[in-house]
């Protein structure tokens, strides 16, 4: 009797999409957009960090229902400087540092069961659960962080945000939006539709400068022209006044 030919590991499939929408809702689509975006934009000098949204991410190798998609998570100790289309940790040989869900009434007994216990047991040293409608977080904002192998409730503090020791920064509830807070100029990060306008206005004010110095430097033409003509004309007066001189003597 033939028995079944087995596909090897390196065979094995792993799919890069489920098919399934990025959020439960628009809400939490531009939640995590913004999120994606103001993360980039916080550790984009950063070469070993990847930001990356609605990725899968598989954690065991030879077994592609070992998966899971975190709306952001941010991995460090890899090359950031191109985009995957999965993150296997075997081949990277790191897991994600922070792990941000977007949550909500639908996902919370995932979010704060299987996913926490997941995430603690990968190593991910800090899990946010961000609920934009508040429908079950008061406050929104929800935060653990690894301590000896087991997950600690972040403290909140008096402002109502939580520290990240992971990125350095604070995340800052606001409407919809989780900010992040540059922890230099205290002020929240903009994200990529802010960064977008905030480019623009930049280049817009950047060629306003540039027709203002062309303009000074046209006129600074004209000045320097009209101080040769007005040289020129008091040469030829000079000229003329000792030629005067000469015929009266």
């Amino acid at each position: 009797m033939l028995e079944p030919i087995r596909p090897t590991i390196d065979e094995i499939e792993y799919p890069e999409s489920d098919g399934e929408p990025m959020g439960e809702s628009g809400i939490h689509v531009l939640a995590i957009l913004h999120l994606l975006g103001a993360l980039r934009y916080l550790l984009h000098q950063h070469l070993d960090i990847y930001v990356i949204a609605d990725m899968f991410l598989y954690y065991e190798e030879g077994k592609p229902r070992s998966v899971r998609a975190p709306d952001v998570m941010v991995i460090k100790g890899v090359d950031a400087s191109y985009e995957r289309k999965t993150f296997k940790t075997w081949e990277e040989e790191a897991v994600p540092s922070v792990v941000i869900e977007v949550t909500s009434q639908a996902t919370a007994a995932e979010d704060l069961t299987t996913k926490y216990y997941l995430y603690e047991s990968l190593g991910v040293s800090e899990y946010f659960l961000f609920d934009p409608l508040e429908e079950y977080i008061q406050g929104q904002l929800r935060g653990f962080r690894l301590v000896r192998n087991r997950y600690t409730p972040i403290r909140v503090n008096r402002d109502g945000t939580l520290t990240s020791q992971e990125l350095h920064a604070r995340l800052q509830p606001e409407d919809y939006l989780l900010r992040v807070v540059d922890p230099v100029t205290n002020t929240p990060v903009p994200g990529l539709t802010e960064a977008m306008y905030e480019t623009a206005r930049a280049m817009a004010r950047a060629e306003q400068e540039a027709q203002r110095a062309e303009q000074e430097a046209r006129r600074a033409d004209q000045a320097q022209a009209e101080t040769e003509r007005l040289k020129g004309i008091v040469a030829e007066l000079e000229q003329r006044l000792a030629a005067l001189k000469s015929s009266a003597e």
